[in-house]
C-alpha cells in the first residue's frame, strides 16, 4: 500500500505522544481520531482513484477530515 498523506502524526509531529495518551485515556478523543483515519484512508483511495468519486463528493469528504482535525487539535 502507498503512503497514506494526512496521518495525524504527521499533522501534529509535536503531539505524538499526547495523542497516543489521550487515545488511551479519553474515549471521545479516541472516538475522533479512529473517525478521522477512516476518513482519511477513504480520501486516500479516491485520490489515488482505487475508487474514484465525484470531485464534489470528494471535496465534502475533506470537508470533513478538516473539521475532525480541527476538533482534534483542541485537545493540544
Amino acid at each position: 500500500m502507498t503512503h497514506v498523506p494526512h496521518e495525524l502524526a504527521e499533522e501534529f509531529p509535536e503531539a505524538k505522544e499526547k495523542i497516543q495518551e489521550l487515545n488511551k485515556t479519553d474515549q471521545h478523543f479516541a472516538k475522533l481520531t479512529e473517525d478521522y483515519h477512516k476518513l482519511n484512508r477513504e480520501i486516500h483511495r479516491h485520490e489515488t482513484n482505487v475508487e474514484p468519486v465525484d470531485e464534489g463528493f470528494e471535496k465534502q469528504l475533506r470537508r470533513q477530515r478538516l473539521a475532525l482535525l480541527d476538533e482534534i487539535k483542541t485537545y493540544f
